[in-house]
């Protein structure tokens, strides 16, 4: 679908290009914007590069585990139905701290293998558990101590101060994920209640 809306897009920008003898801009700007899209992906994938080698590095080395057993007492509180010993704890602590990096490309596939563990102990497969939602809501809405992707857009577009929106993403990813924290567990009290 989104194939036929930017093609449709792509053909209004040159029909109207064309009726309004601005033909040349709208091919000049197709190609600047494509140059522009190469030099912003090149940009990314060092990036990301940098920060998924790091995650690795860090899994071989231990330190996820010593993290994970940090964190325990945290991990412990959200996911109270989960044995801390769990393949699925470590997952998710691999997922959250891509998330803390912001690495959110590189957060994705450990948040997918997060939660095929936790399907796996689901004891109502048909249906997401309470932990499943927890992880969803804490990955969706997940504290960013570096927002790394959006750093690295803002300085591929030029940006006079790249990191200049530190700040504000700590204060409404902190909001964020603290909203969505009540809200889950206040959706779980609820369903045991009905229970």
């Amino acid at each position: 679908m989104m194939g036929y809306i930017w093609g449709g897009m792509i053909v209004l920008s040159f029909l109207f290009g064309m009726i309004g003898g601005q033909t040349e801009a709208v091919a000049q700007a197709a190609l600047d914007g494509a140059k522009n899209a190469v030099d912003m992906a090149l940009s990314l994938l060092g990036m990301m590069c940098l920060w998924s080698g790091l995650l690795e590095i860090a899994k071989q080395s231990g330190l996820t585990e010593k993290l994970a057993r940090l964190i325990r007492p945290l991990t412990r509180f959200l996911f109270p139905g989960l044995p801390p010993d769990s393949p699925a704890v470590m997952a998710m602590v691999m997922n959250m701290t891509a998330n803390f990096l912001g690495l959110s490309n590189a957060a994705t596939p450990l948040g997918l293998a997060a939660m095929e563990e936790l399907h796996k102990i689901n004891p109502r497969p048909e249906r997401a558990s309470d932990e499943m939602c927890m992880f969803v809501v804490i990955n969706t809405a997940s504290i960013s101590l570096i927002p790394t992707t959006v750093i690295a857009l803002r300085s591929a577009a030029g940006s006079v101060d790249p990191f200049g929106i530190v700040a504000p993403v700590w204060i409404c990813s902190s909001l964020a994920l603290l909203v969505g924290v009540m809200a889950s567990k206040l959706m779980a009290r609820r369903k045991r209640g009905q229970r």
